[in-house]
């Protein structure tokens, strides 16, 4: 079952990256004046899903996609979330969930900013 707990991973990893790489092509966009930034489908699904993780980390419910690849790795559920652990793999070094959680609602509100900011077309 290897195989599907890294397909888990892989998806997981792909919507970190979506999450944090999309708000950086909004900035980068909206500085270069391009009209794709203020799609609105694109800024409401970005926006939900760092809703969604700052709402799980701040109530300490555990991410459901790093239950199930622990799960599927293990067939037991880990005691660290999916960036918590590759952090602390990257840089030898873990942080309290506390850390992740205030991180989580930091970067929700920065989105909702640039909401504002760089707003979606009606």
């Amino acid at each position: 079952m290897i195989g599907l707990a890294d397909a888990v991973l892989v998806v997981h990893a792909l919507i970190v990256l979506f999450i944090v790489g999309g708000l950086l092509a909004i900035w980068t966009g909206a500085a270069m004046r391009q009209a794709w930034v203020r799609n609105r489908a694109f800024r409401i699904v970005h926006l939900a899903a760092i809703g969604v993780v700052a709402m799980l980390a701040a109530l300490d419910v555990p991410c459901p996609l790093t239950v199930l690849e622990d799960e599927l790795r293990t067939g037991a559920a880990g005691t660290q979330g999916f960036i918590q652990h590759w952090v602390s793999v990257w840089m030898y070094y873990d942080l309290p969930p506390w850390v992740f959680a205030v991180a989580y609602v930091v970067f929700l509100l920065i989105v909702a900013l640039t909401w504002f900011r760089v707003p979606p077309r009606r």
